[in-house]
C-alpha cells in the first residue's frame, strides 16, 4: 500500500530499487532500448503475416488537445510557396514549373511523441546519475538527445488493450490507476508474453472517449494511467520501452496528495526508461480484438532533433 502522505520516501525507495545506473557503462545514452538486440528485431519482424499497417500517430494540425501548459500549444502549419503562387508566375521558376513548400512551428511534445532520457531528472540527476545541469543546458540535451533513439527503437511490439479487459466500453474511467495485476490480466486475455526488448503498447480508452467528448483536459488532467506501483514491473520485466494513448503515461491525479509524476521520476532518470505519451492505438486495438494477435512488428524512431529532450514520433505497427 502506498503512503499517499510521503512521495518523497516512495520516490526514492523506488529509485533506488529498480535503478539501472552503470548496468550498460558509464557513457550510455539508450538506457532499457539497449534491451532490443538484433535478435529481438528478428523476432518481432518474424511478426509480419498479413501486411496490415497501422499508424499509431494522432495528427499534428491546430485541432490539438494542448492548452498552453508550460507553453506547449498545438503544431502552427504555414505555407510559404502555394498553388495560388505558380500559377500567378510569382515564383520566378523558367518552364512552367511550380511548387509548394511549408513549414510547422510547434514544441516536440504536442502530439505522439517519446520523451527523452533528458527530459525527468531525480534531486539534480539525470540518467545514469549524471548532473543534470551538465546534460541539458541552453543548447540542448548534450548527452542523451533524442537522435541517439532514431535508429534502435524498432523491434517486437505488444499492445496491452486495458481499456478492453478492465474497463467499460473498452474506456477506463479517469483516475483509474492501472496495477500489476491489470496489465497482467490483459497479458492473459490477449496469449501473449511481455518480457526484454518489447516495445509495449498500453491502451487506456481515453483518446477515444476525448475524440467522442472534446478534448476537455485530455491534455494535463485527469486521466487514467500506470499505478507507481508499476515500477517493480516495468523494472523486472526487462520492456525497452512502453507508450499509452493519454498526455502523461501514469495515472492522474497522481496517487500521493502533494505530488507531480512521480512515477516518471523513477522511471526515466533512474531506470532509463522510454516513455511514449499521446500515442493512437485505436485502429490497432480493433484489428487485434479482431483476429486475436496482439503481437506485431513496431518501427518507432523519433524525429532526430539534436539535442532534443523529447521528439514526436510516427510508429507504425505491421501485423
Amino acid at each position: 500500500m502506498l503512503d499517499r502522505t510521503d512521495p518523497e520516501g516512495a520516490i526514492a525507495e523506488a529509485a533506488a530499487k529498480y535503478s539501472n545506473w552503470g548496468r550498460w557503462g558509464d557513457d550510455d545514452v539508450l538506457g532499457t532500448v539497449n534491451f532490443i538486440d538484433e535478435a529481438k528485431r528478428r523476432e518481432g519482424a518474424a511478426l509480419v503475416r498479413r501486411g496490415a499497417s497501422f499508424s499509431l500517430s494522432q495528427s499534428f494540425d491546430m485541432n490539438g488537445p494542448q492548452k498552453g501548459w508550460r507553453r506547449r500549444t498545438n503544431p502552427v502549419h504555414t505555407m510559404l510557396d502555394t498553388g495560388t503562387d505558380a500559377a500567378l508566375g510569382n515564383q520566378g521558376f523558367p518552364h512552367g514549373i511550380g511548387g509548394a513548400d511549408d513549414v510547422v512551428a510547434m514544441p516536440l511534445q504536442c502530439s505522439t511523441q517519446w520523451d527523452g532520457l533528458g527530459h525527468i531528472f531525480d534531486h539534480g540527476k539525470a540518467w545514469n546519475g549524471r548532473p543534470a545541469e551538465k546534460v541539458v543546458t541552453s543548447d540542448g540535451d548534450l548527452v542523451t538527445g533524442i537522435e541517439h533513439m532514431a535508429a534502435p527503437v524498432a523491434g517486437r511490439g505488444v499492445l496491452l488493450d486495458v481499456g478492453r479487459v478492465a474497463g467499460e466500453d473498452g474506456e477506463l474511467p479517469d483516475g483509474f490507476a492501472i496495477t500489476e495485476e491489470h496489465l497482467q490480466a490483459a497479458i492473459d486475455a490477449h496469449g501473449v508474453t511481455v518480457g526484454r526488448g518489447d516495445i509495449v503498447c498500453v491502451r487506456t480508452g481515453q483518446l477515444t472517449r476525448a475524440r467522442r467528448d472534446g478534448w476537455g483536459d485530455y491534455a494535463g488532467g485527469p486521466a487514467p494511467g500506470l499505478s507507481f506501483t508499476t515500477a517493480g514491473w516495468l523494472h523486472r520485466t526487462e520492456i525497452a520501452a512502453i507508450a499509452t494513448d493519454t498526455w502523461g503515461f501514469e495515472v492522474r491525479p497522481n496517487e500521493f496528495d502533494d505530488a507531480f509524476q512521480p512515477l516518471h521520476q523513477v522511471a526515466i532518470p533512474n531506470m532509463g526508461l522510454l516513455i511514449g505519451e499521446l500515442w493512437d492505438l485505436d485502429a490497432l486495438a480493433a484489428d487485434c480484438a479482431a483476429d486475436g494477435v496482439h503481437e506485431f512488428w513496431l518501427a518507432a524512431g523519433p524525429i532526430p532533433v539534436t539535442g532534443a529532450v523529447g521528439a514526436p514520433v510516427n510508429p507504425i505497427a505491421v501485423k
